[in-house]
């Protein structure tokens, strides 16, 4: 690695050659890129421990394989299957484990990087460089190997689905919930929520447990969040608990006509996961088929952003009104380490609850193309939240680096790129050059 980056001419873009990507920042990226092939293992898993020396651009597929026979898991595992560990960290992960274990980042015990000086540095808790490496998006270097904790994991798992009418009341939930981790006098390990409309929303809560009745397959012909309002109580197995989502990109397959039982019969299943549904949309983007064939001007709104518990109803009221897309997902969360993380500040006392929305809207004639999207940015910062990076952003330079921490990520910037050889946060994340 550190001869490829060498032989890289100085002023020519540096970036990884990945054959996969969950972005959606979609770029004219340069041909070529460094070759991060070998750096795709499960090194060890340390069963007494409850650790693993991973490298950065194994997948969490992977990843779960090499830990589930050992009856562990990664504290916090992404909903998609080819998600990076390396990517998660470098961005922000999420899933129904992180109101008791927080994002994937606060699970890593060691982190050895390749910066853009081209060195490689191993850093750990007390280092800058470990603390400033989450939202950077591969701006300060590329993760290398990570050392992280895992957590013992049951044969099954037992799901709940309850629902709502009012937002408010489920927000009120989703707190005592997050804050005594039982529900109804039952456990609670794992805790997210769809909402299919302003009138209907359902937590999902879900625990261990050792045996099951029966188990769900969501992994052909049956939709996995359909059975979310179908069924009060599921049960799955630990793997198929964590994949949930990917079969279908939580609803988004349904875009593609695979959710249709006719096709749905006749897709392979291989062919039902969300790397293939992603590298659809990237042709799409590229050859612009969705775009000729619209009548009206469709304007991507594919977010992920964190809103504070008390906030969530207010922020779901303004969802619906101004931005009609459904359904929704929410995922509580809460920061594990109080020492925090400078180019993602968010408060280690308060609860937040990630709001994910992915789909397209119609602009009216006099909208502008990336309106809805500011207006979302907007709101967040009005009510306290924060939003993730990993799709487009629109906020202005001096915007951005007040949510962002500019002054700590200059610092980091200068010490670990003096050269700027890797891209600028900001413009590696809003402009669109």
């Amino acid at each position: 690695m550190r001869a490829q980056y060498a032989a890289v001419p100085a002023g020519a873009p540096v970036r990884l050659a990945k054959s996969t990507s969950n972005l959606f920042r979609f770029r004219a990226d340069p041909s070529g890129g460094l070759d991060v092939g070998q750096f795709d293992r499960v090194l060890s898993v340390d069963r007494e421990a409850r650790t693993a020396q991973v490298q950065g651009m194994t997948t969490y597929e992977h990843l779960v394989d090499a830990t589930l026979p050992h009856g562990l898991m990664p504290l916090v595992v992404p909903q998609l299957k080819t998600i990076t560990l390396g990517g998660a960290v470098a961005g922000l992960g999420i899933e129904s484990s992180s109101f008791r274990n927080g994002l994937p980042h606060e699970s890593v015990l060691e982190l050895e990087v390749m910066t853009g000086a081209g060195g490689v540095e191993v850093v750990k808790p007390g280092d800058d460089l470990f603390r400033g490496f989450p939202n950077s998006y591969g701006t300060l270097g590329y993760a290398l190997r990570l050392e992280i904790e895992l957590e013992p994991v049951s044969p099954h798992v037992r799901l709940r689905h309850v629902p709502f009418r009012d937002a408010a009341e489920c927000a009120e939930v989703v707190e005592a919930v997050c804050a005594d981790r039982t529900y109804q006098d039952e456990p609670v390990d794992f805790i997210d929520g769809t909402v299919f409309s302003a009138g209907e929303q359902y937590l999902t809560l879900a625990n261990w447990t050792t045996t099951a009745p029966w188990t769900s397959d969501y992994t052909g012909n049956d939709i996995y969040y359909r059975s979310i309002p179908a069924r009060h109580t599921d049960y799955l197995t630990a793997r198929d608990y964590l994949w949930r989502w990917d079969t279908d990109w939580f609803w988004c397959s349904r875009a593609f006509g695979v959710q249709h039982p006719l096709v749905r019969r006749l897709v392979p299943k291989r062919y039902l996961r969300s790397d293939v549904y992603r590298r659809v949309v990237a042709w799409d983007r590229r050859h612009r088929f969705s775009d000729r064939l619209n009548k009206a001007v469709q304007e991507p709104v594919i977010q992920d952003v964190e809103i504070p518990v008390d906030r969530l109803a207010e922020f779901l009221d303004f969802f619906h009104r101004e931005i009609g897309i459904s359904p929704v997902w929410l995922c509580p969360l809460r920061l594990r380490d109080r020492a925090g993380w400078p180019l993602y500040p968010m408060d280690p006392d308060v609860l937040y609850v990630n709001v994910g929305f992915w789909s397209a809207v119609s602009l009216r004639p006099d909208e502008e193309l990336g309106s809805r999207n500011r207006l979302i940015e907007a709101e967040v910062t009005r009510l306290g939240g924060h939003k993730s990076l990993y799709s487009d952003s629109y906020y202005g330079e001096e915007e951005f680096w007040d949510h962002y921490n500019g002054s700590a990520y200059r610092a980091l910037k200068r010490r670990y790129d003096p050269d700027g050889r890797l891209p600028d946060l900001y413009a590696k994340c809003v402009l669109r050059g």
